[in-house]
């Protein structure tokens, strides 16, 4: 469901059908073979942007994504939209201006929000092991919820496997499968630890369904509904929701998701799906000015108290053999990466399959996301150019 990119990571679905959802893809052809075609040039919604709007280019035509949104904030809180390519394959429609799209692992950050505030609130301790919100329930080969904490599920160095690597294909026929959270982690649980907690660093989803039960113990109250109240409603994300059950459709303005089983392959349409999959760590949709929304937002201290922004922005290496880029660090819910112009971003990324999302906000008030609207991508370059596109945004 999520995300491997910065690539923070992200919903990745292999050709064998295994799939990491964060960290983080032929449209020319498919279109032509569809009827559609692709615009020549990306649209320039308002504002100057010159980078953004050659980079968005590339994406569509060098990259092959169907669509490119994106939207960014610059230092003197002027906001710019710009969309590149179409939104549908088969008809050419326009691509709607800062549309809403599947936001994959950025959920991560939500999720996390939520559990700092509970801590702020004395509900929570970081340090405590999950055993004492969750008694009994984590328990495996080389798996112990008395030796994990909660800090270490959020920071993903608890160990745990990731259960995107073991359930159905969730771009075939499980696509329109419900999936219930206990069922994720049951299914991680049933395979053993990848190295003792606290030890090193691995990307697991499994990490955040057990942060979202977390929540729903301690609050007595559905996750989405927490999401909402505590993060969505409280800072005016008005296009921003968590999918109810059953609820496969994406309900405001988007473009068309899509997905390819490998690089060159054809894109097929994979825009209504069961997210459920995703849960706490992959599920909500939003759109590119909602997530700089919540990112700086976040960062600013509108959601957390000092104490635990503090306790967010504490990270750890992530290790180069992770695959997600030199020099990234995860902290809680959140990830940081060096700037080629000097400097950090914060934000997180997601993947699911048809959407990928890139998130970066700076301490002096700069925010972009861009989306692509296929995952797996058309080309191996594609993502890559998309990490170098939110860089170029950030430093020009």
């Amino acid at each position: 469901m999520l995300d491997r990119s910065r690539r923070v990571r992200r919903v990745r679905v292999s050709a064998s059908g295994r799939r990491r959802v964060i960290a983080m893809g032929a449209v020319m052809a498919a279109a032509l073979a569809v009827g559609g075609a692709l615009p020549s040039s990306a649209t320039r919604v308002d504002g100057s942007g010159d980078a953004v709007r050659k980079g968005l280019d590339r994406l569509v035509h060098k990259g092959r994504y169907p669509a490119a949104l994106a939207s960014t904030v610059g230092r003197d809180g002027r906001v710019h939209h710009f969309t590149a390519g179409v939104a549908d394959l088969r008809t050419g429609a326009k691509v709607p201006v800062d549309g809403q799209v599947r936001a994959g692992s950025n959920t991560k950050a939500f999720t996390a929000t939520v559990v700092l505030q509970l801590a702020g609130e004395g509900k929570v301790a970081l340090d405590a092991p999950i055993e004492r919100y969750l008694p009994g329930l984590v328990r495996g080969e080389g798996i112990d919820g008395r030796r994990i904490t909660v800090r270490q599920l959020l920071q993903h160095t608890s160990g745990l496997p990731d259960y995107t690597d073991f359930i159905a294909d969730p771009t075939g026929k499980a696509r329109h499968t419900y999936v219930r959270p206990r069922a994720l982690l049951d299914t991680a649980l049933a395979h053993k630890a990848v190295f003792a907690p606290g030890t090193s660093w691995a990307y697991s989803n499994t990490n955040y369904v057990l942060a979202g039960l977390l929540i729903e113990k301690v609050t007595g109250r559905p996750l989405a509904e927490q999401l909402t109240r505590r993060v969505i409603d409280r800072i005016g994300l008005r296009h921003t929701y968590f999918p109810g059950v059953g609820d496969e459709g994406i309900r405001e303005a988007h473009p068309q998701g899509y997905f390819a089983a490998k690089p060159g392959r054809p894109l097929e349409n994979i825009t209504e799906l069961d997210p459920s999959w995703g849960w706490a760590a992959g599920q909500v949709v939003s759109t590119p000015s909602d997530l700089n929304r919540f990112f700086t937002a976040l960062l600013d201290g509108e959601l957390l108290e000092p104490a635990q922004l503090a306790q967010m922005r504490t990270t750890v290496k992530v290790p180069e053999s992770a695959g997600i880029g030199p020099g990234v660090r995860y902290g809680l819910g959140v990830t940081s990466a060096p700037l080629s112009c000097g400097g950090r971003s914060w934000g997180h990324g997601g993947d699911i399959p048809g959407y990928a999302t890139r998130t970066g906000v700076t301490d002096d008030g700069r925010a972009v996301t861009v989306a692509v609207t296929a995952d797996g991508p058309p080309t191996e370059q594609g993502p890559a150019d998309v990490l170098a596109l939110l860089d170029t945004a950030l430093c020009t």
